[in-house]
């Protein structure tokens, strides 16, 4: 089952922290994420598994920065979320989406006992300017019924801003 609006609001400051939390962001079923000003692009071309791919960052200036298809831009949300006993899910919003701009590729699913900030795999179908602190994802609960292990890797846990993808870690092993 997902969580209700009513659901996020009972457990918000116990098993579900969105720091901060204003209640007007709050929906039917989930709660609408902000963009952060910073994003991360990659400087090569070709990115490379197995290693840690060099990137630079961009601030997002009062005017918006305007999206280039075809390039991948790393954001975050400006909420720090943390989660105890639910699996938070992340989905662009509607109105975002309908402009062409998807909010990730693949990492839309968190793990039970997730904290941080959500990286953003951002990028569009055509030319189109955003904006820093846009309401730009909403995140939404699933309730788990089985007995779990709480999410616990060091390489995406308690993250402090936008995390480029660690999978070369993975290789070293």
């Amino acid at each position: 089952m997902i969580l209700s609006g009513l659901g996020i609001k009972e457990h918000i400051g116990r098993e579900i922290i969105i720091e901060p939390f204003d209640e007007s962001r709050l929906n039917p079923n989930s709660y609408n994420l902000s963009l952060h000003n910073e994003l991360l692009v990659y400087t090569r071309e070709t990115l490379d598994m197995k290693h840690n791919n060099p990137s630079e960052k961009l601030l997002i200036p009062p005017q918006g920065l305007i999206l280039t298809p075809g390039k991948l831009y790393l954001g975050r949300t400006s909420e720090y979320t943390k989660t105890e006993g639910y699996i938070p899910m992340l989905e662009g919003r509607s109105s975002v989406g309908r402009l062409g701009i998807c909010i990730h590729v693949t990492a839309g699913f968190g793990d039970v006992g997730f904290a941080g900030y959500w990286t953003l795999e951002l990028f569009c179908v055509q030319p189109v300017r955003i904006y820093a602190g846009v309401q730009i994802a909403q995140i939404y609960y699933h309730t788990i019924s089985e007995p779990y292990e709480r999410y616990t890797s060091g390489k995406y846990q308690n993250n402090k801003g936008i995390q480029a993808s660690m999978l070369f870690k993975e290789f070293a092993l």
